[in-house]
């Protein structure tokens, strides 16, 4: 069985930053494009960036410069380090993954094979 699980989450203030992890387990492929996702209540989920198993990132242009990507090199866990947080940066973040084994340039929630249950990021003074 597929398991993502993410953590990290909490309350921040504005301009602070937090580190989300998504621990994977049980994925049987090699190939993968792994990604954190946000969604508001009442909004649509949407895609923050991506990665491949061949290391390449997609980052959404929102949140280009300060949000970064990455994995460990057992490849088990994602990482997305955001800085310079926004209030607009507020929602509940989700790891997803692809087994298609790439990131299309428009990847979106519906490319996603598996989710994990989120983490509520919250950023407010």
């Amino acid at each position: 069985e597929v398991q993502l699980v993410e953590s990290g989450g909490g309350l921040v203030q504005p301009g602070g930053s937090l580190r989300l992890s998504c621990a994977v387990s049980g994925y049987p492929y090699r190939s993968y494009c792994m990604g954190w996702f946000r969604q508001n209540a009442g909004e649509p989920r949407e895609a923050v960036a991506a990665i491949d198993s061949d290391g390449t990132t997609i980052v959404s242009n929102s949140v280009k410069g300060r949000f970064s990507i990455s994995q460990d090199n057992a490849k088990s866990t994602l990482f997305l380090q955001m800085n310079s947080l926004k209030p607009e940066d507020t929602a509940k973040y989700y790891c997803g993954i692809d087994k298609k084994g790439y990131c299309d340039a428009d990847v979106g929630p519906n490319d996603m094979d598996y989710w994990g249950k989120g983490t509520l990021v919250t950023v407010s003074s």
